[in-house]
């Protein structure tokens, strides 16, 4: 592989990624601005926690899919136990995935976490408890991304070295039958 093509590597999914990162920067941009210039709660909050709630729909329904190959999602089983699923590519496929798009999905997830952690410390700081509940609102679906796809990616890695595993392990088999002559 030429060093100057991992260089000037690019998105292999633009759109997507713009849209993974859109819905982010409009949730605080909205709340940074907003509460700095306009003072009416009710709006901040609806357009606020509307915003992260695309956010959190974009990420976990698109975007986790086309960019890093990984899907989640919870459900109650019939004894009332929360369940998690998990579905992500086979390794071949993830092997596949374009690093900058993975790079840039874990870190706006990770960022955008961090940046309404900060925005409730000033929340708290200057003692206004309805706007940490807007923050609370959208830190708790930021958080649930990071927890659902973690996970999952956890989940993938671990499918992937079974599947390794078991391969190699076919594969010995089958050697070891076909230098014994053992059909």
């Amino acid at each position: 592989m030429d060093q100057r093509q991992v260089v000037s590597e690019n998105y292999a999914n633009p759109i997507t990624c713009f849209f993974h990162v859109l819905f982010k920067a409009a949730s605080l941009a909205f709340y940074i601005l907003f509460s700095l210039f306009v003072k009416s709660f009710v709006i901040i909050f609806v357009i606020t926690v509307l915003l992260a709630a695309l956010d959190f729909w974009v990420v976990k329904n698109v975007s986790g899919r086309i960019l890093v190959g990984l899907r989640w999602w919870n459900e109650i089983d019939d004894e009332g136990n929360s369940v998690w699923k998990f579905e992500c590519l086979d390794g071949e496929s993830l092997a596949r995935m374009n690093k900058k798009d993975s790079w840039l999905f874990w870190w706006t997830l990770y960022l955008t976490a961090a940046a309404w952690i900060v925005l409730g410390i000033f929340s708290l700081i200057r003692l206004e408890a309805d706007y940490l509940l807007v923050v609370g609102v959208c830190l708790s679906l930021s958080i649930a991304n990071i927890v659902g796809f973690t996970k999952c990616n956890k989940d993938a890695k671990k499918n992937i070295q079974a599947f390794a595993q078991s391969a190699l392990a076919s594969r010995v088999t089958s050697s070891l039958q076909s230098a014994f002559g053992v059909i």
